[in-house]
């Protein structure tokens, strides 16, 4: 291995997701340069509960780290985090070992707890206070399951987190504990407005506040690396974000308008809506993007006022983003391939649709688990209407990828009336984006340029960047966009009559789905 210098230094990103550990560098120019994967065991002990085992990733995140440093035998200037949010973990202040398997964000164990706190009208204040919907999805009921059923003790020597706090825990030695607004804004505990954990909250949960991390800015110091992490000792880690926003940011979303879409088994749609909180919108979450120190902040990101609106009095801007979650996209593509054998591969269904000028009226809702934003039916169920025998292969796949676009506008015009900022542009990603149809298809939708990103890894590319801000790597926000390229540009055709009146054919199509099942 070369002897690495300062000339040739990279940014280095644990990426923790669902299934596995990304480690991924970038240059000082922002260019990847080299990554590493490993998945981690998935844990199923009962229908609906979904559990890791928080010390198997963090074994698989040192394996990821020691290899890619090794690979690339470079200076390591910098260390981001990002992570699957709301998947929480218990551990022992003083051994460092868990003390329950990690909840995972898809866990449902808690549903009827939900249910009974939605029933005794306690929705209202956690919507206004945290952005969010009474869900297991979120960590506050996993962790109040913990405390009681999960049989942890809430002892002195209780420490909990998000997987981005486990990580910087052990990447430190112990010496943090710590995690940052976009993470906490995803536990149903803390405030988003205020910026901090909220007591009543905390109190209605059962969770002692002294056992959750100090929230800190998103860039900046959280801590220097030891030697038993996989990396050199002594690097600073100076970015954490979670999974989405990182992707927001990787995709220099960074000011109010505009929006990210990635298209995988379903879409999470993220918008920035700058540093004034909005009010809670049926249908969608609000969630902190993230938070920076004002210096960060380039030319007309900041604003003035009170904690309300993002800014505080130490210098911290929020920006805000709402978030909207589609439940199938390419999840239509695997059905169309899986469960008809329309196509043999997915790839084939970008050329296959493209083979029509279109569906021939053939409309399709993939409500195969319900509608996600801004609907949020569990009962609807996927919908085929308009069939007429001349309705054959090319038709249906085109029905599928017009169906990816109608879902993306139908979060979007619900961002755009809930928060009174219009949308600028669209950044996508995702498996589904290589497709040339529909990035037209959307940019007819929405009205605006789709862009796609050159890099596909947007999520780690996020924190890799939020890592270099932090490092003073690069100085602020402006800088940062200066590094993201797009490698399509689209725009829409000048005339919308069709793409309306193809729209409202789509909403006739949603309405016929819904409520198809009962209770």
């Amino acid at each position: 291995m070369s002897q690495p210098s300062a000339d040739n230094a990279v940014i280095i990103t644990i990426d923790a997701g669902t299934t596995g550990v990304r480690a991924f560098a970038v240059d000082l120019d922002g260019h990847p340069v080299g990554r590493r994967y490993q998945e981690f065991t998935q844990y199923f002990p009962q229908p609906g509960w979904v559990e890791h085992d928080a010390a198997e990733i963090w074994s698989v995140t040192q394996k990821v780290l020691h290899e890619l440093v090794t690979e690339l035998g470079r200076t390591v200037a910098a260390v981001g985090i990002t992570d699957q949010r709301e998947t929480i973990v218990a551990w022992n202040r003083r051994t460092g070992s868990p003390l329950h398997a990690a909840i995972v964000w898809q866990d449902r164990r808690t549903a009827k707890r939900c249910e009974e706190l939605v029933s005794q009208g306690e929705l209202p204040a956690i919507r206004a206070t945290t952005g969010l919907v009474l869900d297991p999805y979120f960590s506050a009921s996993k962790i109040e399951w913990l405390l009681t059923q999960g049989q942890v003790s809430a002892d002195q020597d209780l420490m909990l987190g998000t997987i981005d706090s486990w990580l910087l825990w052990n990447l430190t030695g112990g010496a943090a504990h710590l995690t940052d607004p976009s993470n906490a804004s995803r536990t149903m505990l803390f405030d988003i407005r205020s910026g901090g954990w909220s007591e009543d909250l905390c109190e209605l949960f059962g969770v002692p506040i002294t056992a959750l991390p100090q929230v800190r800015p998103s860039a900046g110091l959280f801590g220097t690396t030891v030697a038993s992490s996989g990396l050199p000792a002594g690097i600073p880690i100076t970015g954490i974000v979670g999974d989405q926003q990182a992707a927001l940011f990787g995709q220099a979303c960074v000011h109010p308008g505009m929006a990210k879409n990635t298209y995988g088994t379903g879409s999470f749609v993220l918008m920035n809506v700058g540093s004034t909180c909005p009010e809670p919108s049926e249908g969608l979450l609000t969630t902190v993007a993230w938070t920076l120190p004002e210096r960060m902040l380039s030319n007309g990101t900041s604003s003035n006022g009170t904690s309300s609106n993002g800014t505080s009095s130490s210098g911290l801007t929020t920006q805000y983003a709402l978030e909207g979650s589609i439940f199938a996209t390419g999840a239509a593509v695997q059905w169309l391939r899986d469960g008809l054998g329309i196509i043999e591969e997915a790839a084939e269904i970008g050329p296959l649709a493209a083979s029509v000028p279109d569906s021939g009226g053939v409309v399709l809702v993939p409500a195969f688990a319900g509608l996600g934003s801004p609907y949020w039916d569990p009962y609807a169920r996927g919908t085929v209407v308009g069939i007429t025998r001349g309705s054959g292969r090319a038709q249906f796949a085109r029905a599928v990828v017009e169906s990816m676009a109608y879902q993306t506008r139908d979060v979007v015009d619900a961002m755009t009336a809930a928060s009174g900022t219009q949308l600028e542009e669209l950044r996508v990603d995702g498996g589904a984006s290589v497709m040339p149809l529909l990035l037209q298809l959307q940019a007819d939708q929405l009205g605006v340029t789709v862009l796609r990103s050159s890099v596909a890894e947007t999520t780690a590319l996020g924190a890799s960047y939020m890592a270099g801000l932090g490092a003073e790597i690069w100085s602020d926000l402006s800088e940062v966009s200066q590094h993201w390229q797009a490698d399509a540009q689209v725009e829409p055709s000048e005339d919308s009559s069709e793409a309306n009146a193809a729209y409202a054919q789509w909403l006739r199509a949603v309405e016929r789905s819904r409520s198809w099942v009962s209770s």
